[in-house]
């Protein structure tokens, strides 16, 4: 087999930690000796062993002189773990192909440097472009320290997420909607406004059975949540925090005995500062955040620039309703050539309804 073909086993060794290494990245690592897998493993969970450590353990003979392939650069720091470069150069392994290098400025090519210089040969970028984006939330949360923020909805073919009467269940179907559980389980964090609260009074959990819920975060300006919504009652269950501008502690006691947590921030034209929610999620070590809420979050979201990925969940339905609610609401930009501009769109059938995925295109100066 070709380096090529282990890396593609290595990666999808690595997407099992998918939803559960957060805010560390997903890494799998094969071990080869004399064209027979000895080894192999993936990082299951953050605090839990490296896929390098994990492949090692579960060698049927021993590593020396084998080859080792990694879809990130081996880590050489002591954080969680101890480094993975020591337990490589102890094995004997002699050989590591790696598919990406890690940017995390406590590793950027140190790891690789380490073993190199205690005679291991490397070899790198096989499947890069590949190992790259499974990553592309850690990429983004090492380099910035913020988390990867993406915006969801769901909406007709003539773009209305509820009807001119507000009822919204079901625009989607069942594939559709399970996969929105599958992003619930990816993301470290959900975002909903207070709006979507008093509307829907969702639960904002993942409901997949081997699925984790995200820590719930609500933008609530003036705390106006109902001690009675499910996020409230469930609090004890699911971490749930109340994003606020209001600065009276007394206000907030109500909330605390229920077991939310408030965090009081600046404000933006009337409304919670995104960038300093997300400064504040990103010092607690959320790497990602999905946006569910309603129009009026999401072009607040889109105005202040944090969106890095859009997915619009489209149903083959025609509401209409001159009042009827759209995806994004707010003042809006005044012509298109100042409109957010987004990247090539993946499509993707979910039974009867379609997800068009994109990339928030870099804001360039002077497009509004």
């Amino acid at each position: 087999m070709k380096d090529e073909a282990y890396m593609e086993l290595a990666l999808r060794l690595a997407e099992r930690g998918k939803g559960w290494t957060s805010p560390n990245p997903m890494v799998g690592a094969v071990i080869v000796k004399e064209g027979r897998i000895i080894g192999q493993g993936f990082h299951r969970r953050c605090g839990q062993a490296h896929a390098e450590r994990e492949a090692l353990a579960a060698c049927t003979e021993s590593p020396e002189g084998a080859t080792l392939y990694v879809t990130l650069e081996p880590c050489c720091h002591q954080g969680r773990q101890p480094p993975c470069t020591q337990a490589i150069l102890e094995s004997g392994i002699r050989r590591v192909v790696v598919g990406a290098r890690d940017p995390n400025p406590l590793v950027a090519g140190r790891g690789i440097a380490q073993l190199r210089e205690r005679g291991v040969e490397v070899t790198e970028h096989v499947l890069e472009e590949a190992c790259t984006r499974l990553n592309f939330i850690f990429f983004h949360y090492i380099r910035t320290k913020r988390p990867y923020t993406a915006l969801k909805y769901a909406m007709t073919l003539d773009g209305k997420t509820a009807a001119c009467t507000g009822a919204s269940k079901w625009i989607t179907g069942e594939a559709a909607r399970r996969h929105v559980h599958g992003l619930r389980h990816q993301y470290r964090a959900i975002l909903a406004g207070v709006g979507t609260v008093l509307a829907d009074d969702p639960q904002l959990t993942c409901r997949l059975s081997e699925g984790r819920s995200p820590v719930r975060v609500v933008c609530d300006t003036h705390l106006r949540t109902p001690l009675t919504a499910q996020v409230v009652r469930t609090a004890r269950e699911v971490p749930t925090l109340l994003a606020t501008c209001c600065r009276e502690e007394k206000c907030w006691a109500p909330y605390q005995a229920e077991g939310c947590e408030v965090l009081s921030l600046p404000g933006r034209e009337g409304h919670v500062d995104l960038d300093a929610l997300l400064e504040e999620l990103g010092r607690r070590e959320i790497d990602g955040l999905l946006i569910e809420g309603g129009g009026a979050l999401a072009w607040s979201a889109l105005e202040q620039g944090v969106v890095q990925r859009v997915y619009a969940y489209v149903a083959p339905l025609m509401l209409g309703g001159a009042a009827a609610r759209s995806p994004v609401e707010g003042r809006g930009f005044p012509d298109p050539a100042g409109a957010v501009r987004l990247g090539p769109c993946g499509v993707t059938r979910l039974g009867d309804d379609l997800l068009l995925e994109s990339e928030v295109l870099p804001h360039v100066h002077g497009d509004r």
